[in-house]
């Protein structure tokens, strides 16, 4: 599990490990059932308190997108998949209004963009073998 913090982004590092396990989640990268790093393993790993770790655990608990389970550790909650879902959407979302932002700072108009999406995704797509 790769979590990369940054103390000079001005989010508080508990929520960049909450806002970045989600997104593992939502990705795929952490499947349900996965054992998230013990709380003290995090905390030397990303060189933070321990009381940080915890805390972002606690809060991704709260939302159930993982799981406690007492003496054995922290686990992506089972039930993670409509999170996964909204996740994405909102990851999307984002993007695509960065996308739509530099767009109209560059004064490309909306149709050229919808036009250059849809090439991209033609591009993407596997060849018929």
């Amino acid at each position: 599990m790769q979590i990369h913090i940054s103390a000079a982004n001005g989010v508080a590092i508990y929520l960049q490990i909450v806002n970045q396990i989600k997104y593992l989640v939502a990705s795929g990268r952490l499947a349900p059932g996965e054992e998230l790093p013990a709380i003290r393993v995090l905390a030397e790993r990303l060189v933070v308190n321990p009381n940080t770790v915890a805390r972002a655990y606690r809060e991704l608990e709260a939302a159930g997108i993982v799981e406690k389970r007492r003496t054995a550790g922290t686990y992506v909650s089972d039930q993670g998949s409509p999170l996964a879902r909204r996740e994405r959407i909102k990851i999307l979302t984002e993007r695509i209004d960065a996308l739509l932002a530099e767009a109209q700072q560059l004064d490309v108009p909306f149709a050229d963009v919808v036009k250059l999406v849809e090439q991209r995704q033609a591009a993407l797509q596997p060849s018929p073998s």
